[in-house]
């Protein structure tokens, strides 16, 4: 196995570095501290094909493969965390859904308008008393006619209150079978379809979270994605490959926090010496590199799968689950290095350290992909 980067790769990682550096090194805190969810960014990432990464180039994309789309998120994820969860929650939820389920005529209508950043995408499962259990989900679409009419509220929505589009998934049966959810796209603007409380996050503040509401909202059964149903089955298979991105997000935190700490250790003297001489301080970082190193060969073997579009649910889960454990550890350890400095603002590894923990918890706890693992393992 060639474990190169190949030309297209290395041009994309020095295009979305330079991005990074030039568009949102200068701004991290400011964003950080006042949650601002900037747009316009997000924009001039889509005038470079980074919003629509995997969809082909016929429908506006860039159509590249799961490959560069890691190392795309990684990379923005090693500058700012918060932009890394955005763009992966545009290209891998809402986009990938419609590219994946929609028919040729809502391909055509909805993707050039994300894979161009001229939409900001939203996808919405989890509800307030629904998390893990999304077949206990109460929003509701009730068929009238051609229309449906959709009550309830979706919760932890990236987006939600700047996203032009969003892909929501709805009971349209009996609570609790799997078989009773329907994927639908909404687009802002559509009377009933509004936006609710922001969440004051603890990290990620710059990526915009908040809850979709729907209030007899009424929305051609068009905007239906795939059959009555399978809305719970499309969403399984949608985060199978969203497991890959906050991987890919995960390894981006975890770069950026080692990569400050071995700075820090080489410039920071005690002693008469470099800490990093210590051995305390050297077996950290052996460590770290050691989990990283592990975690980006998890991930390109799930993206390879995934690029060949072989079973990817149980090495998704995996590559997830240990690279969002892995990339919180890291982060933790890079606070440990720098020591009283790490706990303040001035040094990055702060941020990281407060960015790293959603990793655990989104696109399926560290204890679900357990979960999903240990099921796939023993029914065979």
């Amino acid at each position: 196995m060639n474990f190169d980067y190949n030309e297209t790769q290395n041009l994309v990682i020095q295009s979305i570095r330079d991005f990074a550096e030039k568009n949102i090194r200068p701004h991290i805190m400011d964003w950080d501290e006042s949650q601002i969810f900037p747009v316009e960014l997000f924009k001039r990432l889509g005038d470079m094909g980074f919003m629509g990464v995997l969809v082909p180039v016929e429908y506006g994309g860039s159509g590249l493969g799961y490959h560069e789309y890691v190392t795309i998120v990684e990379e923005i994820s090693k500058v700012d965390p918060s932009i890394g969860l955005s763009v992966a929650a545009h290209n891998s939820l809402c986009t990938n859904h419609i590219l994946t389920f929609g028919n040729e005529e809502q391909k055509k209508k909805w993707l050039p308008k994300l894979a161009t950043g001229q939409y900001i995408g939203a996808w919405g499962l989890t509800e307030h008393n629904t998390g893990s259990d999304a077949g206990g989900m109460n929003t509701t679409a009730v068929r009238d006619g051609d229309y449906w009419v959709v009550n309830g509220a979706k919760n932890f929505i990236t987006h939600a209150i700047s996203g032009d589009l969003a892909v929501v998934v709805v009971r349209t049966g009996k609570k609790g079978d799997s078989k009773a959810m329907t994927a639908f796209v909404f687009e802002k603007g559509t009377v009933g379809f509004t936006s609710g409380k922001k969440e004051n996050k603890l990290g990620m503040r710059a990526s915009e979270t908040a809850e979709l509401i729907f209030d007899n909202c009424r929305i051609p059964d068009a905007n239906r994605l795939g059959e009555v149903g399978q809305g719970f089955v499309q969403a399984m298979k949608i985060l199978d490959g969203g497991r890959i991105s906050i991987g890919a997000l995960s390894l981006g935190i975890a770069k950026g926090a080692f990569e400050a700490a071995l700075k820090y250790s080489k410039e920071r003297h005690q002693f008469g010496r470099p800490i990093s001489d210590f051995q305390a301080i050297s077996f950290k970082l052996a460590d770290m590199a050691t989990e990283i190193e592990a975690s980006e060969l998890l991930l390109h073997k799930a993206a390879f799968l995934k690029d060949q579009n072989r079973p990817v649910t149980t090495q998704g889960a995996m590559a997830k689950m240990y690279s969002s454990e892995m990339c919180v550890k890291v982060a933790n350890e890079a606070v440990q290095i720098h020591g009283g400095y790490g706990y303040t603002k001035d040094y990055p590894v702060e941020k990281f350290y407060r960015d790293s923990k959603l990793c655990t918890i989104g696109e399926g706890t560290t204890e679900i992909q357990k979960l999903v693992i240990s099921r796939n393992l023993l029914k065979n």
